[in-house]
């Protein structure tokens, strides 16, 4: 599989286990010292603190996601990614939450040859339910 296949198969991996809730697999696909950026909050540094963020939603919520990918690009052991990112949570008692927007991520070519997620910024944003 060339390296675009891989990184994009990465992505659509990424939200399968996020809907099913499937945080080993998530975990797996990203750098121990991964960072998330998103707007108004201080960085997500890494996969610990992403996991005990992602099972607190779980507690009372599911999460939906997408990505419509709009560039790959691959330069030696890192990559990067620009996707249009869709983010639904649906508590179980309250209204959904949508949010969208775009993504840059930066991926790094691990040990074992393949890609993981090592800087996520997400300029997610509430979007309008018509």
């Amino acid at each position: 599989m060339d390296d675009e296949t891989a990184i994009r198969t990465l992505i659509a991996t990424w939200h399968k286990a996020t809907a099913a809730g499937d945080l080993g697999t998530i975990l797996s696909l990203m750098d121990e010292d991964v960072v998330f950026l998103t707007a108004g909050r201080p960085p997500m540094r890494g996969r610990d603190t992403f996991a005990a963020s992602f099972q607190t939603v779980l507690q009372g919520a599911r999460i939906e996601s997408s990505a419509t990918v709009r560039e790959v690009h691959v330069s030696g052991d890192l990559a990067y990614s620009w996707a249009d990112l869709t983010v639904d949570v649906i508590p179980r008692s309250a209204a959904p939450v949508h949010r969208t927007g775009p993504v840059l991520t930066i991926l790094r070519r691990n040990a074992a040859g393949g890609w993981a997620v090592h800087r996520d910024a997400n300029l997610l944003a509430a979007a309008d339910q018509h």
